[in-house]
């Protein structure tokens, strides 16, 4: 057994993990968490307004998830899916049909949301018989050879790495970039429909496109809710087009939104959906959806996993749908996230360093910049970070240059707790 503690493994990180796990922001040593709090090693209570990136919606180590593990660990810990069959595999598919959108019932498990992302485009790819790929500029799908090829929310990621599937991007439908006296909805969608008919016409035909995918509310990169005409005018170009639409939901799936999922949010729904994160709190699944009538033109053999649906990670999956029907989860996200919204006002009309507050339901954005000009808005970002966390409440960030705060709290949390991470973010703005 090492010698080595934690505190000066923590120290010496890098000895032990690579800079992609070894540099992020803040690597804070924690023993445990409950609900919406991390505790360190000195028993430090940090309140969470990270959900483990948007993973914990019912909170850290609900007990009835906790229970859930425990129970299904006593009879089985891994299931090569297709060797064997067990039950939580069936049950969980079972409550997945009843909270997705119609038609979108049958289901590939995976391991990771880029695992539904490359199981999506492979399946479109494959029922189609079609090349290509059209993205939106801005979103992540995640660091995989296919996931990356359509993420482009930092260029950083791409370095070295530019994917060998060819792909084509159209521009994501930011409100902020829409023409002072212009109504947002209606210039979003004819922008779409120029845009997509310039591409077709330019450097692509429709037909050879499989799919468009997107992520209905842009996530990593900067938390920008579209118009929801932008997510309709897409959807008729597809059908237009025989595309299929992908919504990668991987972020805003499992009542994030103030919904199960972002598609019923804007009413639209897709061909595919890629979800992960939310779906089993904390344990590592994700799953590619989409209708029995499409899912049965990609055979046996055309895709696979070993890892994909592990029963425990499913008994976790149910036992977490079940927390957010018991709990009301999804009107307590609208109404605690309307609140949110309502005091960050108050905090933008007092500090001039907001820029913006965007979101929808717990999935808010909050764009920093220096008023003065004299740092950059990501260095602002990286100080209020890590001055809130000095002052117990974690945060993280977003956006192309770092600039926007994300607020991504457990949907269980309260208006008190919101109400305590904002006080701290108030005081730290304050004293910058």
């Amino acid at each position: 057994m090492s010698s080595i503690s934690f505190k000066q493994q923590v120290e010496n990180i890098g000895d032990f993990l690579a800079p992609g796990m070894a540099k992020d922001h803040p690597n804070l040593p924690v023993k445990k968490a409950e609900g919406c709090y991390y505790y360190g090693l000195e028993h430090e209570k940090y309140l969470d307004f990270t959900s483990g990136i948007a993973v914990e919606n019912v909170g850290h180590r609900h007990p009835k998830v906790v229970q859930a593990i425990k129970d299904s660990a006593d009879h089985l810990v891994h299931g090569p899916s297709g060797v064997i069959i067990y039950d939580s595999i069936l049950e969980l598919a079972k409550k997945l049909q009843e909270i997705l959108p119609d038609p979108l019932d049958n289901f590939f498990f995976n391991n990771s949301g880029t695992e539904a992302v490359e199981g999506a485009i492979k399946l479109a790819k494959y029922t189609t018989q079609r090349p290509y790929v059209i993205s939106f500029t801005g979103c992540f799908h995640g660091r995989s050879v296919g996931a990356l090829s359509v993420s482009t929310s930092k260029s950083k990621y791409r370095k070295h790495m530019q994917p060998s599937w060819l792909t084509y991007q159209l521009p994501y439908a930011n409100p902020a970039d829409c023409p002072e006296g212009e109504d947002p909805d209606e210039y979003f969608a004819k922008k779409l429909e120029k845009d997509a008919e310039q591409l077709f016409k330019h450097q692509v035909e429709p037909d050879e496109v499989a799919c468009m995918i997107v992520e209905p509310v842009l996530g990593e990169g900067g938390y920008v809710v579209p118009p929801h005409s932008w997510l309709k005018k897409m959807r008729e170009i597809c059908d237009q087009h025989g595309i299929l639409l992908i919504f990668d939901e991987v972020q805003t799936g499992f009542g994030r939104t103030g919904n199960w999922f972002a598609s019923q949010t804007f009413d639209v729904v897709p061909d595919i959906m890629a979800i992960a994160k939310g779906i089993a709190a904390g344990m590592p699944l994700s799953a590619t959806v989409a209708s029995k009538e499409l899912m049965q033109k990609w055979p046996l053999g055309a895709h696979a996993t070993t890892f994909g649906g592990n029963p425990i990670a499913c008994s976790a999956a149910i036992a977490s749908i079940n927390v957010i029907h018991e709990e009301n989860l999804l009107d307590h996200t609208q109404e605690v996230g309307q609140y949110a919204f309502s005091q960050l006002k108050q905090l933008q009309e007092k500090h001039s360093s907001i820029k913006d507050i965007r979101g929808i339901g717990l999935m808010i954005g909050i764009e920093l910049e220096d008023p003065n000009g004299q740092i950059s808005a990501g260095d602002l970002v990286m100080k209020v970070l890590d001055q809130c966390l000095g002052k117990g409440v974690l945060f993280y960030l977003c956006g192309n240059e770092g600039e926007v705060l994300r607020m991504i709290p457990p949907l269980v949390v309260s208006k008190e707790q919101i109400d305590e991470g904002l006080n701290v973010l108030d005081q730290v703005l304050e004293s910058i």
